[in-house]
Order: structure tokens, then sequence, then C-alpha cells
């Protein structure tokens, strides 16, 4: 098979948000061309009306370029090969599909949809396959013709072979057979004039040059449509490429419901998109390495085709999750503050420093969604459970706590510098007077200052965020709350 260039395209149905098997084919349409220093197209399929969401395009050009997949040719920005919306392309169709009529390729059929609901009944109560039974096939020139005229609703059916078999060959899963008989005579052009999608994808393909077509291993069985199509056109058909299920960790699709089945929900979510790029890529495709974190840039140098798989792939929140907080810890400083700061505008006044919040939490934060409860008891603390002052590693219990808390107010009303390093020093050296461990006075002094047993900084961290003055009231209540309890 002979393409001189590598020209892929993303043909997204505009039907709402992007779903996550959606866009890892488009991500494997453009690290294929890119690799080759090919072509990457966006064609936008608009062929069903009856599906069509308003701003659903808007919501894929925003997504391409959220995920920075940046196309060759385009609605947007034109092209050798446009128009690139189908229907604005509509007007190609017909043409060809009276060319295959010509051959003895295709046929008018008159069909009601009664007639064809009746033929689906029957077949259903017989237990058989539901096939169009070519009731139109044989209408001569005339009875068509007076048919045409009279404006009688009409669909051109491609007339499929009904013995021997179609075989083709797919870069992933190698030559594939289907029995011709199994197949229906498809609808090539509906009733509003409107090309089919199988039909418009080939006609398609093959006037924009596509060398490799790329899809879900679902659409297998649909593939010898496609290639008796080209057969019947005498045209090289592409190299197909069909992409591995996309499974639910336990099995099943993934779903709206459970929030992880469109990109926009992993964002609002908080993942980061260079996370959800690379989990996605991975999804399928290994390099052979036992290389895991890959940039775009990356990808685009490293990807084969022969490194898709054939088995299911698992979409493993879990393991999402902990690319996404290896990611944030990549992060600079700087970078973290800005992508955490509206998240944690969610919980807490400005007045509290948002660089030493998120040095506080950058190490645990895995999903930026996480921000707002993790902070939340910067703002006001939570009435303390006493038990959780009671702690064996640090050797901390309540008795130790009403003893150790009144020293730490004092160092802390005599401090003239608070600061991380201030702080620091002042627990250091209140322990080394004491003879005790630095876990003993900090643990009772993090569970004042947060009623938490488990936060995301410690009390040097917590300490320094709240300030001087709200970390004496916080302690000031803490061990007015222990002075009244008997232990």
């Amino acid at each position: 098979m002979s393409h001189n260039e590598v020209r892929t395209r993303y043909a997204p149905s505009p039907t709402g948000f992007v779903h996550i098997g959606n866009l890892r084919s488009a991500l494997y349409e453009y690290l294929i061309a890119k690799v080759k220093n090919g072509k990457f197209i966006l064609r936008i399929e608009d062929t069903d009306q009856k599906r069509y969401v308003e701003g659903a395009v808007d919501v894929i050009y925003d997504t391409l370029k959220i995920v920075g997949i940046k196309h060759d040719e385009g609605p947007d920005i034109g092209g050798h090969y446009g128009p690139y919306v189908q229907s604005e392309r509509k007007h190609l169709y017909l043409p060809y599909a009276k060319q295959l009529i010509e051959k003895g390729k295709a046929y008018y059929c008159f069909c009601s949809e009664e007639r064809l609901e009746d033929l689906r009944v029957k077949a259903e109560k017989a237990k058989v396959q539901n096939k169009y039974d070519r009731h139109c096939l044989n209408l001569s020139k005339e009875e068509i013709q007076r048919r045409l005229d009279a404006k009688e609703p009409y669909v051109i059916r491609q007339l499929m072979p009904d013995t021997g078999e179609t075989t083709y060959n797919d870069a992933v899963y190698g030559d594939i057979t289907f029995n011709n008989d199994v197949l229906e005579d498809q609808i090539l052009i509906k009733s509003d004039g409107f090309p089919t999608y199988n039909f418009a994808n080939v006609i398609d393909d093959h006037l924009m040059k596509i060398s490799h077509v790329v899809r879900g291993s679902e659409y297998i069985t649909s593939t010898p449509k496609y290639v008796l199509l080209y057969e019947a056109f005498g045209w090289e058909p592409p190299i197909f490429v069909h992409l591995p299920l996309v499974e639910k960790l336990g099995g099943g699709k993934l779903s709206k419901r459970s929030g992880d089945a469109y990109f926009s929900d992993l964002i609002k979510a908080g993942y980061l998109p260079e996370a959800v790029v690379n989990f996605i890529v991975l999804l399928g495709w290994s390099s052979g390495t036992e290389q895991e974190f890959y940039t775009l840039s990356e990808l685009e140098k490293v990807f084969d085709i022969k490194g898709i798989s054939k088995s299911s792939s698992v979409y493993d929140t879990d393991k999402l999750k902990w690319m996404n907080g290896e990611y944030i810890r990549r992060k600079t400083p700087e970078e973290f503050v800005k992508i955490a700061s509206p998240w944690i505008d969610k919980a807490l006044p400005d007045t509290l420093d948002r660089t030493k919040i998120c040095s506080m939490i950058q190490k645990r934060v895995e999903v930026l969604s996480e921000i707002p409860d993790m902070v939340k008891f910067l703002k006001k603390a939570k009435p303390i459970d006493i038990s959780l002052y009671n702690n064996e590693k640090s050797k901390c219990n309540i008795n130790e706590a009403k003893r150790i808390l009144p020293i730490i107010r004092d160092k802390i009303v005599a401090m003239e510098d608070f600061n991380h390093e201030s702080i620091y020093l002042m627990f250091t050296s209140t322990a080394q007077e004491l003879g005790v461990k630095n876990g003993l006075v900090m643990w009772p002094a993090r569970i004042a200052l947060s009623g938490q047993l488990v936060t995301a900084g410690g009390a040097v961290e917590i300490a320094d965020v709240l300030g001087k003055q709200e970390t004496l009231k916080r302690i000031d209540k803490a061990i007015k709350q222990l002075e009244k309890t008997d232990a």
C-alpha cells in the first residue's frame, strides 16, 4: 500500500463533550502523522443533524487547544481539501452515489419507514438477522424516474456481494476476514439528502488523501463496508488502525454518571491536561520501555503504531490520580501557585499567603479538587477531639499536651520574627530544653492549630501560614479546652 504522505484526520461529530475514547483516537491520529512529519486534519462530521448540539464545535476546538494538539488543516484555518465541515460538502456526495448506481454497485430504494419496520419485526420474530430484502433492487429505469419526478422520498443503497469473503489488513490486528452474506445493503444517501456516516467518511477520506484511518475496535465489523466502497469506486483504501477497547477497572464502559467519560469532566475535577494526555496515550500503547511519563513533544518523536496493543485497556482511576499527582509535584512552585490558587480561593480568604499554602500542600495533592477540603481548616479549625492528642509515635498524650501547649504559647508570645525558620527553631529549641524529641512538641501544636489528625502540613507550616495572632488564638482555645478536661 503506497501513500506518499502520512495524512490523518480527527473527524468528531458535534454532539456534545469530547469522550475519552474519542480523544485517544485524536491523539493517536495526531501522533501517527507527526512522527512521520505528516499532516493532521480536523474535519467536522455533522451529517446526523438530529444529534447536532449547538456549541459542540467550540468544545472540540477548546479541547484540542487545551490538550496541545494543533491541526494543519480544518474549518477554522482552511486547507487545499476543504470545506472541512461535512454539511458544507453535501453537494459532493450524491454525484458519487450516482456513479455507483451507473456501475450497478448501488440502487434507489423507495421503501417506506413502515415497510422497513415490518421487515424488522418479522426478522425479530423469526430470530434471523434483519437485512433489507432488496425489494427495490430490480425496479425499471422508467419506474425509478417516475418516482423521482413525483418527488417520492428515497435513499440510495449500496449493493453488497452476498457470497464470498471480504478481507482487509489492519495495522494492529492483521488480516481480518468477514463473510459477505452477513452484510446488509447499507444506505449511502439518506432521505434528507445527507450522506450516511460511512459513505461520507469514505468520500471525504479519499478526496482529502487520508492515509491512515484510526478508530476503536468496536468498528472492526463495519470496516468491510468501507473496504467494499473503496473497491466499488476502484480507489486505494487507507491503512486501517483499530484501537483496543477502553474498559473500567472491573469491566464495563466509561460513563458520564461516574465522571470518567469526558475530558472536560476530568479537567473540572482538577486533573492537569498534560497528565490526562499522558494517561490516555498509555491506554493501549507502549513504547516497549519502562518509561511512563511523556510530554506531547516527546510522543511526537517516539510514537509507533507497532506499540498499539490488541488487548482491551483498563481505565484505572487510581493510576490516573497517581500520575496526576506526579505531574503536580513536578511543577515549579510558581507554576503550582498559578494552578492551585483558584482552588484555594474556593475555601480561604485572600488574606492568607498563597505561596506559603502551596508550599505546604504541593507534595500532598493528587487532584486539584482536593485542595479546598485540604486547606479549609486554615479558615476555621475544627472543634478538637482531645483524643487526637494521644499519639504513640510522638509519645504524646492529653497530659503531655496540657504541659507543653502553655510553654509553646509563651515562646510564641516572646517571638519578634514569626516565619518558617524562626517557628521551626522555636519548636526544636523547646524540645531540647524539655529533653524530649521534636515530635512530642510539634504533635500537640499541630492538633491545636488544625483540629485534624491528618493535615497537609506540619505544625511549622501551619503556624507560618496562620501568622502569629491566629496561631496564639488557636493555641489559647486549645489550652482552655484542656484545662476543663480530666485526664
